[in-house]
């Protein structure tokens, strides 16, 4: 057992790591752009309040990116392969798009903003699928929980970059010049696709050789597999608790235990991202030598020891330590159970037609976490906060139960057995 530890991050070692993250900076440094910072330039250019809330529907092209992936999955670019001439068309793209989007005047033409902001979130959907497709194939399964977790890294610094570096920056340059400077920082993507070495998805016998298997196969392979509905019922219940609980998180540290916005913003945003992503790296390490259904269920009971955690500031108050210390606790296991969780969503697809599959399943996903969101208040306020959070960390029992089916599941590759 010696030195075990410290060899199960040797994976982070690997030159792979080093492309994830690249490529994970290059997947979320366009979201603020058509998110945080739009808003902020728009309140900045004057934009009347009610138009600058309807931008928030520029978004929908990351909820819906599964009705096109099947495109990515049959036709084949013809430069640089299936993978990367996709990566590369969506980064090239996106770089043009956003730069082109700061010489736009919001206040004088928000019609155009508002389809330049959704021409982005399109490209940046598109290049999701692709890259999700490309990590897919490319990891080896004992690699998945490691390029998880460097993958979220970078794109948590990406949206630092893109978000609040942005912002800082539209204080001194004008807004035409902050995003033309993060439209250059897709180049780092760029680069890295360029580096990185083709799939050999494009030889793998059953490829899509029309566009209608592309869209059919995909679903029929999967729900053919045995033990198909079980899965998918777990992709919905097993972050199920968590994300209910981070729903009010901001509300019951603000309103409920009487922290300031300062002390949010410091301890909930800042020092909580950086515990995400050691959880999601710690996460990930330990997924080397550990089998996916071993980490799934660790993290998956952590995940909810975690959230009955916040009950401490029921006993101590208002209490930056014990803020720090929940948050702490609460982020670092949420890491990792994101590492094991998209680890899992990368087990299960197909690799003839893994774009297809993989924005399905992350649409799911997506879509339980906002049907999941719009109760909570109710809740709260009907039964309190005790009952809530104790209500939340009972929620993540169903998912653990079900991988007590997990052997049964068919179609799952798997990493380490150790």
């Amino acid at each position: 057992m010696t030195g075990r530890p410290a060899s199960s991050f040797r994976v982070y070692l690997n030159g792979r790591m080093l492309l994830m993250s690249v490529l994970g900076f290059s997947s979320g440094l366009p979201l603020a752009l058509t998110g945080s910072t739009l808003s902020a330039w728009l309140v900045a250019e004057g934009v009347d309040i009610r138009t600058i809330g309807l931008f928030s529907l520029v978004g929908i092209p990351y909820a819906l990116k599964f009705l096109w992936s099947p495109v990515m999955d049959r036709y084949v670019p013809p430069f640089l392969g299936r993978r990367r001439g996709w990566m590369m068309t969506a980064q090239v793209s996106l770089l043009i798009a956003i730069a082109l989007t700061g010489f736009l005047h919001p206040s004088q033409q928000p019609g155009l903003v508002a389809l330049a902001a959704l021409t982005v979130a399109f490209l940046s959907a598109s290049q999701d699928i692709v890259l999700d497709a490309y990590r897919t194939e490319y990891l080896r399964p004992p690699e998945r929980g490691a390029g998880a977790g460097v993958w979220i890294m970078g794109y948590r610094i990406a949206i630092l970059v893109s978000g609040a570096a942005a912002l800082i920056l539209s204080d001194y340059l004008p807004w035409s010049a902050v995003y033309v400077l993060m439209g250059l920082l897709m180049t780092a993507g760029c680069i890295a696709t360029l580096a990185g070495p083709e799939p050999d998805g494009e030889g793998v016998p059953g490829v899509p050789r029309t566009l209608r298997e592309a869209v059919v196969q995909p679903f029929a392979t999967f729900l053919n597999r045995r033990g198909a509905r079980e899965i998918l019922a777990f992709i919905i219940l097993y972050k199920i608790g968590d994300v209910a609980a981070a729903q009010m998180t901001t509300p019951y540290i603000l309103q409920h235990i009487g922290f300031s916005r300062t002390e949010l913003g410091t301890i909930f945003k800042g020092f909580g991202m950086v515990a995400t992503v050691a959880g999601t790296v710690f996460g990930g390490g330990l997924m080397s030598r550990w089998s996916l259904k071993r980490a799934l269920f660790v993290f998956g009971v952590l995940q909810g020891i975690s959230t009955i955690s916040f009950l401490l500031l029921e006993l101590t108050g208002r209490q930056v330590w014990a803020l720090s210390l929940v948050i702490a606790v609460e982020n670092f296991t949420g890491g990792m159970g994101t590492a094991a969780y998209i680890a899992f969503l990368m087990a299960l697809c197909d690799r003839r037609f893994t774009a297809t599959q993989y924005a399905l399943l992350s649409s799911l996903m997506a879509v339980s976490r906002y049907v999941t969101g719009a109760p909570t208040g109710y809740l709260v306020h009907t039964a309190g906060w005790i009952t809530f959070f104790v209500t939340c960390t009972a929620a993540a029992v169903p998912a653990l139960i079900l991988l007590r089916r997990y052997d049964r599941w068919e179609g799952i590759s798997e990493g380490p057995l150790g």
